[in-house]
């Protein structure tokens, strides 16, 4: 393989382990610590709490200060899609996936029916 090949990769490379090792080490300490911790313990209950807020932090801010072509959308739009596929994930039993599909289907349809 050509050495400035082999350069030009190198940074996707560590992209790809740094973020595997920053990611990856949390998740190997998070199961091998649960085996031995109650599910109810406070510290859990803590951990569980953070690890919410965060997805909530991430998903208000695709909402509120979106980029990239999520930009091009009306907030209205965004906050129905999300509606929709929280009131679609409590709907139908609980299902992340099914939720996430609904707020898409929302979302890329009223982006079509906008543009169009």
């Amino acid at each position: 393989m050509n050495p400035d090949m082999i350069a030009d990769f190198w940074p996707y490379v560590m992209i790809v382990v740094a973020g595997w090792l920053a990611t990856d080490i949390w998740r190997w300490l998070g199961v091998f610590a649960a085996g031995r911790m109650r599910e109810d313990s406070e510290l859990l209950v803590f951990v569980r709490a953070v690890a919410t807020a965060l997805v909530a932090g991430v998903i208000s801010k695709l909402i509120l200060f979106p980029s990239g072509a999520l930009d091009a959308t009306p907030m209205g739009l965004r906050i129905a899609a999300a509606a929709a596929g929280f009131a679609a994930f409590l709907i139908l039993r609980q299902q992340v996936i099914l939720g996430v599909i609904a707020a898409e289907i929302v979302l890329i349809g009223g982006w079509l029916l906008l543009g169009s």
